[in-house]
């Protein structure tokens, strides 16, 4: 995940709770991308080290477990960029500029600068990310998928490049895909730090309610005993990620009937995610009043990540006749 700013809801709901569930099942590299977030906010490394912490100490609030998982920064773990190095000598140009998101970023991003190769590149990081650690399977969405299939394919390259048949170095990792949740923003858009229109997982819960209560509804009902249609209000949205069938039921049948305001409805809402932010921002006020513990967390994270991606460029550096003794 790259650090460019505060987690939000959309974090929580769309990668966090994912995370939540591989670490049960998998072995998992979890880690800060900060060489990813300088992809475009190269203009502003500050942003960087401004947030990075706070990310973390966001995944251990939620329950991330560094006893189950290597959790890492990337930059700390310099044979990522040896092995991304090494890669750009063997990948086609060609392979880089298909890749979807490449243009869909620049047309999406126009405001800024992409014209390096360090955003042209970015995917064939995200494959040495991946195979440095030799990887089986890498959880995305499916607007990711074709990142691993660049993966697959500069894995398939090295192979058939140097190393004989049925003796591959790297694996072709398979995407695992993920539940999609597209988290909905306080004015019916995606959540997007963009849009200014998020909940973020640290601020206090007095500005989750008064963000809440002063959310936009169905524009028909200007007044409290007009009818609605939930299907044009935002807060349907957040009825349909927390809230009961019966609880749906119940807030559909008052809006269109103008039985029950708007404010009854959101207070429906603003239940549940307190039921489920609260005990993550008190975990979290613990955690941050702690942040020695948290780096030496990091720390040891870090040099599981190293030494794991360190026997895996001994092997490269071997393949390629590297590795001289001077």
């Amino acid at each position: 995940m790259r650090p460019t700013g505060r987690l939000h809801l959309g974090h929580l709901k769309g990668v966090l709770e994912n995370w939540l569930q591989l670490q049960q099942r998998h072995r998992c590299f979890f880690f800060a991308a900060d060489w990813h977030a300088l992809t475009t906010d190269y203009a502003n490394p500050g942003i960087v080290r401004a947030t990075i912490w706070d990310m973390i100490v966001d995944w251990l609030a939620v329950g991330i477990d560094p006893e189950r998982v290597v959790l890492f920064i990337q930059s700390e773990v310099p044979q990522h960029a040896e092995l991304h190095l090494l890669f750009s000598f063997i990948t086609p140009l060609p392979w880089l500029e298909r890749v979807p998101t490449y243009k869909d970023q620049i047309e999406q991003l126009r405001e800024k600068d992409l014209g390096t190769y360090g955003f042209l590149g970015y995917p064939l990081l995200q494959a040495a990310d991946i195979l440095i650690y030799r990887a089986d399977a890498v959880p995305v969405g499916e607007d990711q998928v074709p990142h691993v299939e660049l993966t697959r394919e500069v894995a398939r390259r090295f192979n058939h490049l140097y190393r004989k048949p049925g003796q591959p170095l790297f694996p072709e990792p398979k995407s695992l895909l993920m539940p999609a949740s597209k988290m909905p923003g306080l004015d019916g858009r995606k959540m997007s730090k963009s849009y200014g229109n998020t909940i973020d997982i640290a601020e206090d819960w007095k500005t989750t309610e008064k963000k809440v209560r002063t959310m936009p509804t169905d524009p028909a009902r200007v007044r409290r005993d007009d009818p609605g249609n939930p299907d044009n209000c935002p807060v349907w949205e957040f009825h349909r990620i927390y809230s009961t069938e019966e609880e749906r039921a119940w807030a559909r049948e008052g809006c269109t009937t103008a039985g029950i305001g708007c404010i009854d409805c959101k207070n429906c809402v603003l239940t549940h995610m307190r039921e489920e932010l609260e005990p993550i921002r008190e975990r979290r006020a613990d955690i941050a009043s702690r942040m020695d513990d948290v780096r030496d967390i990091v720390r040891a994270g870090n040099e599981r990540a190293r030494q794991e991606a360190e026997r895996t460029m001994e092997k490269v550096r071997r393949t390629l006749k590297m590795g001289y003794r001077v």
